[in-house]
Formats: structure tokens, sequence, C-alpha cells
């Protein structure tokens, strides 16, 4: 009876500890990588963000890329943001922020460069915005 006790003992510490681990290495909710086939919405007025998967520690970053209607939206800053707990060569997020000017669409394309001098993103995503 004991043995089965212990059993059923290291289980449930076993279950919480995954738990906990899968909490912490999550981004909080206001952090949920952006979706480039959803439209982005935003008011005049109020920044909105692009929230788009990273891992600075490979040398690979993401840069704006193409022409977005600055008459629409403008660039306000861009944050890297470690998943925790930070571990050698874990990821994260950059965490785009954009402030919506005038009424309209737009879009904006961020590219993913390799490390060094590269001209080429190796990928680019597109997100449409619609300011209201």
């Amino acid at each position: 009876m004991k043995k089965i006790l212990s059993l059923i003992a290291v289980f449930v510490l076993a279950l919480a500890g995954c738990e906990r681990k899968s909490e912490s290495s999550n981004q909080p909710a206001e952090l949920q990588i952006s979706n480039p086939t959803k439209q982005l919405e935003a008011e005049v007025g109020n920044e909105f963000k692009i929230v788009i998967d990273s891992n600075p520690t490979t040398g690979y970053h993401w840069e704006l890329v193409g022409e977005m209607d600055e008459n629409i939206v403008e660039f306000v800053s861009r944050d890297y943001r470690a998943d925790t707990p930070q571990t050698v060569g874990s990821g994260g997020v950059d965490v785009w922020v954009f402030k919506a000017l005038a009424v309209g669409e737009t879009t904006i394309m961020l590219g993913y460069y390799p490390p060094g001098d590269s001209t080429e993103a190796q990928q680019t995503v597109t997100f449409n915005v619609v300011v209201k």
C-alpha cells in the first residue's frame, strides 16, 4: 500500500512540475503570435502590435521590408522578449509596435534575414492592416 501511495505522490508531483514548466515558458496573453492570415484592425490614434517568433541567438533577425503607407501607420518600436525560463539557444518573440494615424488600409511586410550582410530575406510575412 505504501508503494502505491508513493507512486501516486511521485506521479502527482511530476504532473505539477510539467504544468509549471509549460505555463512559465509561454508568453503573456498580450503577446500571442500575430496571424498574418487575419486582418489587423486599429483605431486612429491607437497603437497596435505585431508579435512574431524570433531567436536572435541564431543570428537571424526580422526587418521591415517594402513600403507601408506612412500616412496611415507609423513604426514606433521593436522589442525582443525572451521566453522564460531563459536558456542558451532558446527563442522568444519580437514585438513590433505601430501607431494608427489615419483611416485607411495598408500592408506591413517583415523579412527574416540570415546572419551577415545578406540583402535578401529568406522568408517574408505580410500583415494587412485596417485603420478605422
